[in-house]
């Protein structure tokens, strides 16, 4: 039983106006679980959240906020490897960025872009 590599890509800070929302390091897509990497790091803050979004290029919290995003879960830490669930039948391949979102002030904190994995 093969899990396949559906995408990749790179968190990054969306606004360098922005010193306190930021993030870095890659994450991986596969059929049924998004993968923080080992180099994974956000700037701490309440409530953060894995979202994947139908959006490509999230730069402002409208693109999340007026998308059908789907919520892998609470952030379980700020930098690290970490793993989160994909729900079942949801095609991942529909869903070219994750981010990392605060629920608590409704603020986007790092998007990645995805790029398929051929």
């Amino acid at each position: 039983d093969r899990i396949a590599n559906v995408a990749n890509g790179t968190f990054i800070h969306a606004n360098p106006a922005d010193p306190i929302h930021w993030g870095r390091g890659k994450v991986s897509v596969y059929e049924s679980a998004v993968f923080l990497e080992s180099d994974f790091e956000v700037g701490p803050g309440p409530k953060y959240h894995v979202y994947l979004v139908p959006a490509a290029t999230v730069r402002r919290e409208e693109q999340v906020t007026k998308s059908m995003f789907v919520d892998l879960g609470r952030l379980r830490s700020f930098k690290g490897s970490q793993r989160y669930a994909i729900p079942a039948g949801l095609d991942a391949s529909k869903y070219p960025s994750v981010v990392i979102w605060c629920e608590h002030f409704g603020v986007l904190i790092s998007p990645a872009d995805l790029k398929a994995v051929r």
